[in-house]
């Protein structure tokens, strides 16, 4: 059976629990489990490595709180041992009040070593609930679980992928699920752009699923024989994230750990806490890639007070954090609301001038509606450097001859154009650039409006709209004709 076909069955399982709801609700518990499973299969590369590096091998669990012991005990001749497994009600109350305060008072027994998987396991069981509420059900999913196996490099990408696919259906549900997801042609689209290279520190305050972190740890490391020294900056000295959502903050862990990040340094926080005038050089990076959550008016002023420029808008507060976290020659590929490009009020005006003053904002891409699927919003993605004055801005307008939608989503075809012409900043029909010299140097607009886009009706010749309108005249003479003879 297939890995997807074990997916299914998990779910089918899951529908018969009670305290299963919603697609989030799947997702949620099907990560903690699948968690538990790879480190389980994870311990034994753990203990060769450490052998292989003449140290002593320490498990990360305990044996009775290990996935093969709770879980699913077996003989020595690999079948199950019925005598030792937990079932009904005796699983659920070792879950409930047993494993999860185990392993979420990790949270404290490694809170010296944030970076470690063991503080990381703390954290996300100090967020979590079991919510399946029978026994019969969660010995079913554990059945399925054990047969999975996350132990060579093929397993664990095939895993990864289908993780990342469950992420996008639940994305696609709607709701809130949809905070938590960006399209990953999207994603791979700003990561070709951007371009982090191997020693370059990348960060994401907005986590979400990590897909930007994840991306850009496979951008970084593909088609490349890495040195252990690399190995060792990419795992542990590269990739940065802050998340406040405790279950995007799960899924974000889970996601990168996957995709071969053992230890990812993602902190559960509100990012819009931090102050940015008290950052040092020690805080800065040097790639930002995020798409920060938008909309939100609501922001408290004891949180607006860490910025130059207070603002009840989450996505401005973003930025201006964004814009203080790059270091000098840092650059960013950040998704925005395309109101940020032409909104007069004060705040806005404000940013958009500093945006321009300080960092030379190289490429707007303006992307159409139906991009984040049940988002009801346009937006845009900045590309800028840290350092220097912007001068010219290069757009470009994906402009497709369809309709976005949960069946017809976007894809990286899609975007091939926008970065074939980047690189040299061509124009085209899709697009154009402009001087900043040019634009309003009151409200700093940066509206989208592009030059080349054919305007069919401007195009037709004289006599064939003198056409049209003869044969307009000519039909609403026989329709009065027509109600005439009635009356």
């Amino acid at each position: 059976m297939s890995f997807e076909q074990h997916f299914k069955r998990i779910d089918n399982i899951l529908r018969l629990d009670a305290g299963i709801a919603t697609a989030i609700d799947y997702i949620e518990q099907t990560s903690w489990i699948l968690f538990l499973k790879y480190i389980n299969d994870s311990e034994e590369n753990r203990k060769i490595n450490a052998e292989l590096m003449g140290k002593k091998h320490k498990p990360i669990l305990e044996d009775k709180y290990r996935f093969c012991n709770w879980a699913i005990p077996k003989t020595d001749d690999g079948k199950i041992d019925y005598n030792k497994r937990r079932v009904n009600d005796d699983l659920i109350n070792f879950v409930n009040q047993e494993l999860f305060p185990y392993l979420k008072n990790f949270s404290i027994s490694y809170k010296e070593n944030p970076t470690t998987i063991e503080y990381k396991i703390g954290q996300i069981f100090s967020e979590l609930i079991n919510r399946v509420r029978s026994g019969k059900v969660l010995a079913e999913v554990l059945d399925v679980v054990d047969k999975m196996q996350f132990v060579t490099a093929e397993q664990k990408h095939e895993m990864s992928a289908l993780y990342e696919n469950r992420i996008a259906q639940m994305g696609n549900a709607g709701k809130n699920g949809g905070e938590y997801y960006t399209p990953r042609p999207l994603i791979k689209i700003i990561v070709k752009a951007v371009d982090p290279e191997i020693g370059e520190t990348v960060y994401d305050g907005a986590v979400g699923s990590a897909g930007f972190l994840v991306e850009a740890f496979e951008h970084m490391k593909a088609d490349k024989q890495l040195t252990p020294n690399q190995n060792e900056i990419l795992q542990n000295k590269t990739f940065q994230g802050k998340e406040l959502k405790a279950l995007a903050y799960i899924i974000g862990i889970m996601n990168m750990v996957l995709h071969g990040i053992e230890a990812p340094n993602i902190l559960h926080t509100n990012t819009l806490a931090e102050n940015v005038l008290d950052m040092t050089e020690k805080d800065r990076v040097d790639v930002i890639l995020a798409n920060p959550p938008f909309g939100a008016k609501n922001v408290s002023k004891e949180l607006q007070d860490n910025f130059p420029v207070k603002t009840g808008a989450s996505e401005l507060l973003f930025l201006q954090h964004f814009m203080a976290k790059l270091k000098a020659g840092g650059r960013a590929g950040i998704v925005i609301k395309n109101t940020f490009l032409s909104n007069t009020d004060g705040a806005t005006v404000a940013v958009r001038k500093k945006l321009l003053e300080k960092f030379n904002l190289e490429t707007v891409l303006d992307l159409p509606g139906g991009v984040f699927q049940g988002a009801g919003v346009k937006t845009v993605v900045l590309f800028f450097k840290k350092g220097e004055p912007t001068d010219k801005i290069w757009y470009y307008q994906l402009n497709l001859d369809r309709n976005l939608g949960k069946t017809n989503a976007l894809s990286e075809k899609d975007l091939e154009d926008f970065l074939s012409l980047r690189s040299k900043k061509s124009s085209s029909n899709n697009s154009w650039t402009i001087n900043v010299s040019e634009i309003d140097q009151e409200t700093f607009d940066l509206s989208v409006k592009n030059p080349n886009k054919v305007d069919e009706a401007t195009l037709r010749p004289p006599h064939k709209i003198l056409s049209e309108i003869a044969k307009l005249d000519k039909k609403s003479g026989e329709i009065l004709r027509g109600i005439k003879e009635i009356i």
